[in-house]
This record gives C-alpha cells, sequence and structure tokens, in this order.
C-alpha cells in the first residue's frame, strides 16, 4: 500500500510540476487512478499529501484541483521574498558549518549537472534540490519568526511555477547564483550573501512575471 500511495504521490506532483495538469485543473480519483496504475485508495492518500503541500485544493464532494495563482499572487511573494530570504542569507552566513556549506555547493552543482543534461523529470529533482538548499539556509539563520514567515510564502506551487517558465539560461544562472551564494558563505561575508540572494529572487521573480515585472 504504501509503495502505491509512493507511485501515485510522485506521479501527480510531476505532473504538476511539468504542467501536465494545469494551474485549477479538476483531478478526479478515477482519471488519476488510471494514469498512475493504481486503485483510487493510493491516490486518495496521494492527494491528500499534495493538499497538505500545498499543491492542490481538496473540495469536499467535489474532489480536488491544481491550486491556481494569479500574477497579483506572485508579484506579491515575490516582492516579500526578495526582503525576508536576503535578510535570512545574512544572518545564517557566520553560523552555517562546514559542512551545511559543502552541502549548499553539492545542491548547486546538482542543479547546475541536472540543467545541462535535462534527465527525465529533471525540474522535479532540480525542485527538490533548491528546497533543500533553501531550507538549509533557512535553518541557520536561527531566526524561527523569520522562518514561519518565509514558509508561509514559498509553497511547493510557486517554485513548481517558476520552474517550468524557466529557459535554459534561466536554470543554468539559479545554479551560478546557489554557487556564489557558497562562495560568500565560506567567506563569512553577509552582505555579499545577502546581495546574491536578492539577485537570485529578482532573476526568479522577473522569469516567472516577464518583462517589466
Amino acid at each position: 500500500m504504501h509503495d502505491a500511495v509512493e507511485a501515485a504521490y510522485r506521479a501527480i506532483r510531476a505532473g504538476i510540476i511539468d504542467g501536465t495538469y494545469a494551474s485549477g485543473q479538476h483531478l478526479t480519483g478515477e482519471s488519476l487512478a488510471e494514469a498512475v496504475g493504481v486503485s483510487r485508495t493510493p491516490v486518495r492518500e496521494a492527494l491528500r499529501r499534495l493538499h497538505a503541500e500545498g499543491l492542490v485544493r481538496v473540495v469536499p464532494n467535489h474532489g480536488a484541483y491544481v491550486t491556481g495563482w494569479t500574477r497579483d499572487d506572485f508579484a506579491q511573494i515575490f516582492g516579500l521574498r526578495v526582503v525576508l530570504e536576503s535578510h535570512a542569507a545574512e544572518l545564517a552566513t557566520p553560523n552555517l558549518t562546514a559542512a551545511q556549506i559543502g552541502l549548499i555547493e553539492h545542491l548547486a552543482e546538482r542543479t547546475r549537472i541536472l540543467a545541462a543534461a535535462r534527465p527525465p523529470k529533471f525540474r522535479e529533482q532540480i525542485a527538490d534540490a533548491n528546497e533543500e538548499l533553501h531550507l538549509t539556509i533557512v535553518a541557520a539563520a536561527a531566526n524561527p519568526r523569520l522562518a514561519a514567515m518565509i514558509a508561509s510564502l514559498v509553497e511547493m506551487p510557486l517554485v513548481m511555477r517558476t520552474l517550468r517558465v524557466y529557459s535554459q539560461e534561466d536554470l543554468m544562472r539559479s545554479a551560478g547564483h546557489h554557487r556564489e551564494l557558497a562562495q560568500a558563505f565560506r567567506a563569512r561575508d553577509p552582505q555579499w550573501a545577502g546581495a546574491v540572494m536578492r539577485s537570485h529572487l529578482l532573476a526568479a521573480r522577473r522569469a516567472i512575471l516577464g518583462e517589466g515585472a
């Protein structure tokens, strides 16, 4: 049962990331079970997990819908992320251990390799690495209130939509920003780290909202 739930969760999540399931689309248990090749029970469990992550919205007696986001939603969220996450990077700089900085370097290189090679489901894998990298920085900031504020903004649908619209150049630039963040952390330079994070998020904002964002 666990394996079936995991398979359903991964398949539906990947479909949301790659745009197979569009924003606002109604997801029925029957169609998902047929597409994934499992029964409806694992699909229901998978949808509960995706609902908890903010990927889908479950409406009692109506089913599940892919979470929808407007342009204004993205503009407001990124505006706040620029301020909060650049501050988190500054706070994290003196606290990150050598092992954590090494992990950030590893994740930056992983995203670069995935972006260059583009293997199956590479955007989903980049999303996972990106999430781990940013969570490592936020945790090292050691500010629970700041972490809670960022967590309320950085929902997976936002990350997924960003990655869907990223060009190859955008993906490589993002990996480069991650690598430069590690360099700033190794130099223990909070102003450098904050500036790189700000540039990183402003580039993401421009990619998702387009010219004049």
